[in-house]
Formats: structure tokens, C-alpha cells, sequence
């Protein structure tokens, strides 16, 4: 069973799984399938606006996608996210606000 196969699998016992979800969906960039993964990375974050590992790799994908505008907008928030997590989310932020300033430059 290849691995999308077996994470949907799972999905299908645990639905709404933000982990599974969001694994799913860097299967699918991997397999060129941008735009279900943008699917599912959007709903994650819907659902758990504090998932921010999700943010990072939404908007890179936009970005990829030539979608800038939202893409700022999801540094902007998965930024938010990480500051309000704290001390556990320090690295996500700097990375976030890498991704964000480096797309400012460009």
C-alpha cells in the first residue's frame, strides 16, 4: 500500500485527524497534487488555527502556486500562531518569518 493510500486509511478511522491531514497533504505536493494539498492544509487550519506547523508549508505552496497575496497572509497568521504558542513554537516562528521576509524581498 503506498503512503497516501495508507494515511486516507487512517483518515477514514480517525477523520479530522490535524496530523494525518497535514501529512496527507505533503504526500500529495510530493506526488504534484498542489492543489489537494492546499485543500487540506486550508482545512487544518480552519480547524485548528493553532496547528503551525501547517502554516509554514501552506504558504510556501501558494508561493510555488504564484499565489503571493495569500501566501503573505498565511506567514502573517502561522507568525501570530507560533508567538501565542510560545516558547515551544520559537523555531516555526523564525522559520515563518524567514519564509516571510525573504518573500518581501523578492
Amino acid at each position: 500500500m503506498d503512503r497516501v493510500a495508507q494515511i486516507i486509511d487512517f483518515l477514514k478511522r480517525t477523520p479530522g485527524d490535524d496530523f494525518l491531514q497535514h501529512a496527507l497533504a505533503l504526500e500529495y505536493i510530493k506526488q504534484g497534487d498542489d492543489v489537494s494539498a492546499r485543500v487540506l492544509f486550508e482545512e487544518v487550519l480552519t480547524r485548528n488555527p493553532g496547528y503551525v506547523a501547517s502554516y509554514y508549508h501552506l504558504a510556501a505552496l501558494l508561493v510555488r502556486m504564484g499565489d503571493t497575496g495569500p501566501a503573505f497572509e498565511w506567514y502573517e497568521k502561522g507568525m501570530a500562531a507560533a508567538k501565542a504558542a510560545g516558547e515551544t513554537e520559537k523555531r516555526a516562528y523564525n522559520e515563518l518569518k524567514g519564509a516571510y521576509e525573504a518573500l518581501k524581498e523578492d
